[in-house]
């Protein structure tokens, strides 16, 4: 098997924790705040699959206050223009998972990137509040394709950006359309299954599956 040289993580929902925005979703909106994130999340990724095939691109920031108004409609709360920027401000500050900065510190001798559907303007200052700039050798978004994962285009950018080779990267998301997709492209996939999910029929399993990621340098070699 190729030895992997670099390693490229998904963003929302592997490094970062998109339903940190629970507390402030109950404190603006009581007893919704769980309801409120999930259907979010939902839409979120849901419009990017539909823009995508429709070929009616707009950047992940659109996308988030798109599915976020969608949401509060069909809950019946009232988005106001202060609570849209609270609520769309707190994706710049999303938790990081416990298990993340140990494992980007052990494989500190890798080349390491993120390669989000996030736009630069979410992407960046998410970033930099985790304190992670000098941990990465790039932030990779799909907004330079103006399309979003899974398509191929958006995976490319990761062996162009890195100058390594599709094979010699090990791809590492807990979304597992985003891993099918990654596998398809070509990359060693590491599937991080935090919640012991079923696998969808996509015709693609990921090369491994683990629960966290600080497993991640046990397959390293």
């Amino acid at each position: 098997m190729t030895k992997i040289k670099a390693f490229v993580f998904d963003a929302y929902g592997t490094l970062f924790d998109v339903h940190s925005v629970i507390t402030l979703c109950d404190s603006l909106f009581p007893g919704c705040g769980t309801p409120l994130s999930q259907l979010w999340r939902a839409k979120q990724l849901e419009y990017t699959w539909l823009r995508s095939l429709m070929g009616r691109y707009v950047d992940f920031t659109e996308i988030t206050l798109e599915a976020l108004e969608y949401a509060c409609k069909v809950l019946h709360l009232n988005l106001d223009a202060q609570k849209s920027a609270q609520l769309m401000g707190a994706y710049n500050t999303l938790t990081l998972y416990p298990d993340a900065r140990d494992a980007l510190a052990a494989l500190a001798e890798y080349k390491l990137a993120i390669l989000s559907n996030g736009s630069p303007r979410m992407l960046d200052p998410l970033v930099k509040h985790a304190g992670l700039t000098a941990s990465l050798t790039a932030v990779i978004s799909a907004d330079a394709v103006k399309i979003f994962k899974p398509d191929p285009r958006v995976y490319q950018l990761a062996p162009d950006k890195l100058g390594v080779d599709k094979s010699e990267i090990g791809f590492v998301s807990s979304n597992y359309w985003d891993a099918a997709g990654a596998k398809s492209f070509g990359f060693r996939v590491f599937w991080i299954n935090r919640a012991g999910a079923q696998a969808d029929a996509l015709g693609m399993q990921p090369d491994h599956v683990l629960s966290k990621l600080t497993e991640l340098v046990s397959h390293a070699a």
